[in-house]
């Protein structure tokens, strides 16, 4: 372990892990071995992290749980390791956990993501930087939840969700682009017409998804920045 390292009474702590310098460990928290923290990260009580995947096919293999910097962990989150499958499961930079959020094993989360209250995931869920996740939002194993898309509270998610999306219902549909967030986090006007047009011609005109995706790509291929909705979307 680093230097400036607190940890509170009755925690738990195994060997091999590592923590690093900054970070907080709050009371009655249980890290188990083969877990890697960043620095300047804030775990508050009742957290378990790093316990053995919930899945019957574990069959004790040594995996890991590698958590980035500066992530806050609230009370009673849990965190499962990985599985062979993928090895370990990973959380990105900058982000919040809120209390009760469960993290399944070999789940992949990006950077600057939140996840509000009792949101959870099965395994090997892959959410993309800067996503945000409703109160309760429930996610169904193995789907992908695109870069800056905001899903409402208390909605499941079971397919795939493109990148920069506002989903809300049950089931969930697309209720637009995320454009309050996409604003917040410095996009221009020009970025956000181009990302509404994409979504308008891949989720609403009607044309066949390969047409649609050919048609944004030849509108846009002299902009910087590059969208693709059809890699969220299986056929």
């Amino acid at each position: 372990m680093e230097e400036n390292i607190t940890v509170g009474p009755f925690t738990i702590i195994e060997g091999q892990v590592n923590i690093g310098a900054g970070t907080t460990i709050g009371p009655y928290v249980t890290i188990r071995s083969g877990t890697s923290i960043g620095r300047d990260c804030h775990f508050y009580q009742y957290c378990s992290i790093g316990e053995a995947p919930q899945d019957l096919k574990y069959a004790g293999e040594p995996t890991r749980t590698v958590i980035g910097d500066r992530v806050t962990v609230r009370e009673f989150v849990s965190i499962n390791r990985g599985t062979a499958a993928h090895g370990q499961t990973e959380i990105g930079n900058d982000v919040l956990l809120m209390t009760g959020v469960h993290v399944a094993h070999d789940c992949l989360i990006g950077n600057s993501v939140i996840f509000a209250n009792l949101v959870t995931l099965g395994g090997h869920v892959i959410v993309e930087d800067w996503a945000s996740l409703g109160g309760g939002v429930l996610v169904h194993q193995f789907c992908h939840v695109g870069q800056h898309s905001f899903i409402g509270g208390g909605f499941r998610i079971v397919q795939d969700v493109p990148p920069f999306i506002l989903g809300a219902g049950e089931p969930l549909k697309y209720k637009g682009i995320n454009r309050i967030g996409l604003s917040r986090r410095g996009f221009s006007q020009e970025d956000l017409t181009r990302i509404k047009r994409a979504y308008r011609l891949y989720f609403r005109s009607g044309l066949p998804r390969l047409q649609a995706v050919a048609h944004e790509r030849n509108a846009g291929k002299d902009s910087p920045r590059s969208i693709d909705f059809k890699i969220y979307c299986r056929e």
